[in-house]
């Protein structure tokens, strides 16, 4: 399909699990209160961790993830992912003995899977031995199995793929699976990301890389574009849309959310941690994402930011959305939910799209939180201060992966 016989794809349900809240309402009235989410961590014993924060999901109805046989089998970013898909299926409204199940697909990716299990089971063969591992111990901890649990839970029969691109999960998941619906592979397509990696190895590994802040304080720790920043904090969590051929939501009287507009990917090819010094990789990515939307840049009224609050990331990311966009640049509000969830890695991508939907629904666009004063070139407006009342006809959200990997999406209001 091409032009004009492309499908319009739009965006009809909604699901979260995050640190500010295990439900879509919850989460974003957090994030237009600007309350942090980020807090001492409770899952390990951090006596000999240099980092003792992290934006970690808190009192997570199981129920929510299904009856406790299938519970018991699932790893908790299996459990996140299934809980936010069951929230945004119900949202849409989807009724599956009224759709064909091989027309309805998955598209949800883990950055990790399960370092939980993995964590358990080395444990389990130092004390024991390796024949007293769980035999299931494979499948739960691979992260196809978070689609593949969402699958089974909803019945649904249709593609199902599991994109892995570290932090550029979530979005590249969103963008693929928009691709399947615009293509006609599917009607409907549940996408998103998930995460559940505050662990000890986790927490280790990225200390010992310097990616995590060290800051004691949780409440001011994450200060994406800030002049004071000095790392991420680590958050977990799941993001999932439903994505949705435009005629199909007509014709069952879907509420329409928003469309999805447009969806670019490119590759930095530079370092497999830093991104490209100038932004141009990144920067080509919402590039592409503005023309395959039939865009122009001035359309674009709100980036949601990668922002992660590293030094490297934050700089890089303002020197992308300036090439890309010019003298527009100045013209747009940005800003990071990191800053008040915290960085979920393959997560990040489906709850920061959650974000970006209700800003174009309600013409909101909330406050990028501990921004206080930024370094000279970082002179955009980062939505410092409070949240902002405005139009946002169309936004951008960005994700930036570790391996170069560069992900954009545009959502816009919805026209008949």
């Amino acid at each position: 399909m091409k032009g004009a016989d492309m499908r319009r794809v739009v965006i009809t349900g909604l699901g979260a699990v995050t640190p500010l809240g295990n439900d879509v309402e919850s989460f974003w009235n957090g994030l237009k209160e600007g309350r942090s989410g980020i807090g001492y961590i409770t899952k390990f014993d951090t006596t000999d961790f240099k980092v003792k924060i992290a934006g970690e999901v808190k009192d997570l109805d199981e129920t929510a993830c299904g009856d406790k046989k299938a519970v018991k089998r699932m790893e908790l970013f299996s459990r996140y992912a299934v809980a936010a898909s069951r929230e945004a299926f119900s949202d849409a409204g989807l009724d599956m003995e009224a759709e064909d199940p091989y027309r309805v697909g998955v598209s949800i990716g883990s950055g990790i899977g399960s370092l939980q299990i993995a964590e358990a089971s080395e444990q389990r063969i130092l004390e024991k031995g390796p024949g007293r591992v769980d035999p299931l111990m494979i499948p739960r901890m691979i992260s196809n199995m978070a689609a593949g649990n969402v699958a089974i839970s909803l019945g649904l029969k249709g593609k199902n793929i599991n994109v892995v691109t570290a932090c550029a999960t979530g979005t590249h998941c969103i963008g693929e699976g928009f691709r399947s619906v615009q293509h006609g592979e599917a009607e409907v397509m549940l996408c998103g990301g998930t995460e559940a990696a505050v662990t000890p190895l986790s927490i280790a590994g990225f200390t010992q890389l310097t990616a995590l802040t060290t800051d004691p304080d949780p409440d001011c720790a994450s200060r994406p574009f800030d002049k004071d920043r000095h790392g991420f904090v680590l958050g977990e969590g799941a993001g999932v849309i439903v994505l949705e051929e435009l005629e199909h939501a007509k014709k069952r009287g879907a509420h329409i959310y928003a469309e999805l507009l447009g969806y670019g990917a490119t590759c930095d090819a530079y370092h497999i941690t830093a991104p490209m010094d100038d932004g141009s990789g990144a920067a080509m990515a919402m590039s592409y994402a503005i023309k395959d939307a039939g865009l122009e840049p001035t359309d674009i009224d709100y980036i949601n930011a990668h922002g992660t609050g590293t030094h490297l990331n934050d700089l890089a990311e303002t020197r992308a959305i300036k090439l890309c966009f010019g003298d527009h640049a100045g013209k747009l509000r940005i800003n990071s939910t990191k800053s008040m969830t915290g960085h979920l890695l393959g997560a990040a991508g489906g709850v920061e799209a959650i974000a970006l939907t209700k800003s174009v629904e309600e013409d909101y666009v909330h406050v990028t939180r501990n921004l206080v004063e930024s370094e000279p070139e970082l002179d955009l407006d980062y939505c410092r201060g409070e949240g902002v009342s405005m139009p946002v006809r169309a936004g951008m959200s960005n994700s930036l992966g570790f391996g170069g990997h560069n992900a954009s999406i545009i959502i816009g209001k919805y026209k008949d």
